[in-house]
């Protein structure tokens, strides 16, 4: 019980929600681990899963590499909602995960966001041009949309140049908030925390920069008895929530 304490006031990164349930005799729980650039779909989906099943959901958010550091620790979580899929593969090949459950459940994009209207045109040339003091990536080390990042600079030949500018967030929801709070004055986030924003400039990076970010779920050990940790799985499957998924930005591969 020492780990649950830390892990529930040790953290500031990780936040749980818990959603009201229907009343249901039959309802139960689940633990879900997701990637935080997945924050605004997990949190509608989850609605809707309830208001379908009665389940509830409890949801903790982080950067995937530390979730799966804290799985590694006998954190307690069922589902794994990954940003990639090399760490569900490593839960499935190290026993914390059960075999033959693993799924792409999204595919996410990259884009180079700015709050100033006019500092990214539709190429991405500020990056060549360095006219700026700083620019925001995620940890490319726990978050794959961090690597993405740095994998696009190095395929344009920036990196380099740009290493001095560099802010890291500790996640891609933390760097979001540093460029939209001007603390950076651009920054590479998800598609799907600025795909309602109107505001600023942003130039959508082309796929082939950077490798596809397919993001897989996987069923943990410690949900595998847990009737509604499967169906929630289940749900994540189905047409609700690839429309929930889509309508975020990102695509889903049938």
């Amino acid at each position: 019980m020492a780990f649950a304490k830390g892990f529930l006031h040790g953290t500031s990164i990780v936040a749980f929600m818990a959603l009201t349930i229907a009343p249901s005799a039959r309802a139960g729980e689940v633990l879900a681990a997701v990637a935080a650039n997945f924050t605004g779909a997990a949190n509608e989906i989850a609605a809707a899963f309830t208001e379908a099943t009665g389940h509830t959901v409890i949801h903790s958010f982080g950067p995937t590499g530390q979730i799966y550091a804290q799985i590694t620790q006998e954190a307690p979580f069922e589902v794994f909602l990954a940003a990639d899929q090399a760490r569900p593969e490593r839960a499935e090949a190290e026993g914390y995960a059960v075999p033959g459950t693993r799924f792409t459940y999204g595919v996410g994009r990259v884009v180079l966001w700015s709050a100033d209207d006019t500092l990214i045109d539709g190429t991405g040339a500020v990056l060549g041009s360095g006219d700026f003091t700083h620019i925001a990536i995620a940890n490319p080390q726990t978050a794959p949309y961090g690597a993405a990042a740095v994998e696009t600079m190095q395929g344009l030949g920036v990196f380099a140049s740009l290493g001095d500018k560099i802010v890291q967030g500790m996640t891609i929801t933390q760097t979001h908030q540093f460029v939209a709070t001007g603390n950076a004055q651009l920054g590479f986030v998800a598609l799907s925390q600025v795909l309602d924003d109107e505001s600023g400039s942003r130039w959508m990076v082309p796929q082939d920069l950077y490798a596809p970010i397919r993001q897989d779920a996987v069923l943990l050990e410690r949900g595998a008895e847990n009737e509604a940790a499967r169906a929630y799985l289940a749900f994540l499957k189905g047409p609700e929530a690839r429309m929930i998924i889509e309508k975020f930005g990102y695509d889903t591969e049938d």
